[in-house]
């Protein structure tokens, strides 16, 4: 499976940053995720897929230290793009995370 990730006009890439900014340890278990998922797709072990709402989807992630959520979308059946990125800090996802991941979801399905 392809992976790509969402940038803005500006070309800046909010999911590669995110990551980039993570300790060592949450860094490579993503890392490792990512790689998973584009070498056995949504069958990759370790990784929890969940559907939020219509096209968009989660992909649950636990690292060393935190637990952390990417939301996507598929654009094609074999191609995934990674909207946003955020660290798990309680039980429901919040308001504020969905909201940026429709604006983008919104762009990217335009």
């Amino acid at each position: 499976m392809k992976i790509s990730f969402f940038s803005s006009h500006s070309g800046r890439c909010y999911v590669e940053d995110f990551i980039d900014n993570l300790s060592v340890g949450d860094k490579a278990a993503i890392i490792a995720a990512l790689k998973d998922i584009e070498t056995y797709g949504l069958s990759a072990v370790g990784c929890q897929f969940r559907q939020i709402e219509g096209k968009l989807w989660e992909i649950k992630i636990k690292g060393p230290k935190s637990g952390y959520r990417i939301f996507y979308v598929m654009i094609s059946s074999v191609e995934m793009m990674c909207l946003h990125a955020y660290k798990k800090q309680g039980q429901k996802t919040p308001k504020k995370e969905l909201e940026v991941t429709r604006k983008r979801l919104k762009e990217v399905l335009s």
